[in-house]
């Protein structure tokens, strides 16, 4: 029997997205014009990135009871833990005991245990700071990120971006923009998770940013098909990586020029070690964009001293950790040292219904450089989502929802917080 591709296809299976669409409320709701499907949706918290914070934000905002949406320019969940490769999210760990747990923890330790993987023991301190990294499936990763969200009943809607903002007597409308979509959604609250506060910008609110930014990184893996000397299955060893300097990732036009030349660096290795090309990721890890000017900005100082602010909503864990021209150098933080961010580090100066998750925190670079480590943008995505839905519910801004309601929130959702009295 001759075999052909739609063969294969039927004997696979399908499933019908008319009914996937309407259940998920991104039906034809409104008319079309210009090519565009024209839809207006009204939600409690809108959360702009689906990344390490944002994916923790949104399952925390929906499961506080607030209806969320998650827009996501990409195809995937997980930015730079997927999409980008580094499917190592630590640290949650410091000094003999964990530091981060909550719901990022939860999707996390579900990947590894749905893999077959092992998690570290945390009661041990490592000689290294790598050496407790927890290694996921970044395939597993997406699928598992999808169904919690769902699951939370969070709606998702990928290829979308915010255009356009306006304020209201009741939150925001926000203008969205996707390939043969034009979505408006009429939210109380906005979470940006974005890793370069692209909404904060969007509403002319400070950002701060260096003239230099690290170096992305485009991951990939150069081997013998199926090499039996080494590992090579999903979340098994680690990508290799070359640096795309000058990467910045606040717009299309830098983001297609950091993966062209990434992508070309890849091609001329192929070529010149004479190796088969075993994987590649679709596009390159940013580590460093815009951060907000915040109520409070966190500094060097601040984090490598443990500082906990009288509004400490989450902790962190990672070296002192700047890429440069010359590579990277991580220094380690003092014994029994574990940062903490506040909830103002969090909120936009100035501003009103918005807050933000991730490495966009308000901080100098050099404590950037420790807080855009995964773990730490997951823990600061649950507190956004717990603050964001609490000022949903209370009907006013984060800042001024309660410290003591977010800890409980958080603390209900399994959180560790850190004590601030």
């Amino acid at each position: 029997m001759k075999t052909t591709r739609r063969s294969v296809l039927k004997a696979i299976g399908g499933i019908s997205l008319g009914g996937f669409l309407s259940t998920m409320g991104f039906g034809r709701t409104g008319s079309e014009s210009f090519g565009y499907s024209q839809t207006e949706n009204e939600t409690d918290v809108l959360v702009v990135g689906g990344g390490p914070a944002g994916i923790i934000a949104a399952i925390q905002a929906a499961r506080a009871g607030a209806k969320t949406y998650l827009l996501e320019r990409g195809s995937q969940l997980g930015g730079n833990t997927t999409t980008g490769g580094v499917s190592f999210p630590g640290l949650f760990d410091a000094w003999g005991k964990q530091i981060i747990a909550g719901i990022g923890w939860e999707l996390v330790k579900d990947v590894v245990t749905l893999d077959g993987g092992n998690l570290p023991d945390f009661s041990k301190v490592p000689d290294s700071h790598w050496m407790n990294q927890v290694h996921v499936n970044q395939f597993l990763y997406v699928l598992l990120a999808e169904e919690k969200c769902q699951q939370a009943g969070v709606q998702i809607a990928y290829h979308e971006f915010p255009q356009a903002i306006t304020k209201t007597d009741e939150g925001w409308l926000v203008d969205c923009y996707g390939f043969g979509t034009r979505r408006r959604v009429k939210c109380k609250q906005i979470i940006d998770c974005t890793g370069g506060a692209v909404v904060v910008g969007l509403l002319g609110f400070q950002r701060l940013r260096e003239e230099e930014t690290q170096p992305g990184s485009m991951l990939f893996k150069l081997d013998k098909a199926n090499n039996p000397g080494r590992p090579n299955g999903p979340g098994a060893g680690l990508l290799d990586a070359i640096y795309v300097h000058g990467a910045d990732s606040s717009n299309s036009r830098t983001v297609t020029a950091t993966n062209l030349t990434g992508r070309k660096s890849i091609l001329e290795k192929v070529r010149k070690e004479n190796r088969r090309l075993m994987h590649m990721q679709p596009e390159a890890g940013f580590r460093e964009s815009y951060r907000i000017l915040g109520e409070t900005i966190i500094t060097q100082e601040d984090y490598t001293s443990g500082r906990v602010f009288k509004d400490s909503i989450s902790n962190a864990f990672y070296p002192v950790d700047l890429h440069t021209k010359d590579g990277v150098k991580p220094k380690p933080l003092q014994p029994g040292t574990v940062p903490t961010v506040p909830l103002s580090a969090l909120v936009p100066k100035g501003s009103s219904n918005i807050i933000v998750a991730g490495r966009c925190v308000s901080s100098d670079r050099l404590a950037n450089s420790g807080l855009r480590v995964q773990a730490s943008c997951m823990a600061m995505g649950q507190a956004a989502g717990a603050a964001a839905a609490l000022a949903v519910k209370l009907n006013i801004t984060p800042m001024k929802v309660p410290l003591t309601n977010i800890q409980e929130l958080l603390i209900a959702n399994k959180a560790i917080v850190p004590k601030t009295s």
